[in-house]
């Protein structure tokens, strides 16, 4: 297997096609989501076949989606600084270096809130089947953090239509300087 290419766009580097690559988290095209933070995927137009990663970027108030659960195992490693986790219901709080194995089927969240901010990893596999079998659930706890649907659903749109009503046509955005550790200001004003 050779090396795939990178192509330079507007907002960072991109894989364009099959094969290995090795590219740098700050150099990589990004997202900006509203309350759903800003993260990389590291994936051109091609999305990875077996598994999803990213790096995200929680600050205060902002979420990594809406509570939910799947049909496919996820992984978070919390990377810098403090959020909260709430799983079946249950609020925890993370720290740096903490690390949540979510099964299939288990309800969960990641949120920053007041006070708050992190960067988290996190991995999921992909092949979930029709759907992903992801449910939006209602969560009384996912809702103080603004991270909960008014009623059940298993369509995404559904669970994001307001988020996503807020948000610009795209989300591209280059590295932000201070998203990461070890930039000489690693907080964002």
């Amino acid at each position: 297997m050779g090396e795939a290419p990178l192509r330079m766009s507007k907002n960072g580097l991109v894989v364009d096609g099959e094969g290995w690559f090795v590219v740098n988290a700050r150099e990589s095209r990004w997202k900006e989501e509203g309350s759903l933070g800003s993260y990389c995927t590291f994936e051109g137009k091609r999305r990875f076949p077996n598994f999803g990663i990213n790096v995200s970027v929680l600050e205060p108030g902002e979420k990594m989606g809406m509570y939910h659960r799947e049909n496919a195992q996820e992984a978070f490693l919390v990377l810098d600084g403090d959020c909260t986790l709430i799983v079946e219901g249950e609020e925890r709080r993370l720290n740096a270096w903490d690390f949540f194995y979510c099964p299939p089927r288990t309800e969960h969240i990641i949120v920053a809130g007041p006070g708050q901010r992190a960067v988290v990893a996190a991995v999921g596999a992909r092949g979930r089947g029709v759907g992903g079998g992801i449910v939006y659930r209602v969560s009384e706890a996912a809702g103080r953090y603004g991270a909960s649907v008014e009623r059940e659903t298993t369509d995404p749109s559904t669970a994001y239509a307001e988020i996503r009503a807020a948000l610009p046509r795209s989300t591209f955005a280059p590295y932000e300087h201070g998203w990461l550790p070890g930039d000489a200001s690693a907080a964002r004003e």
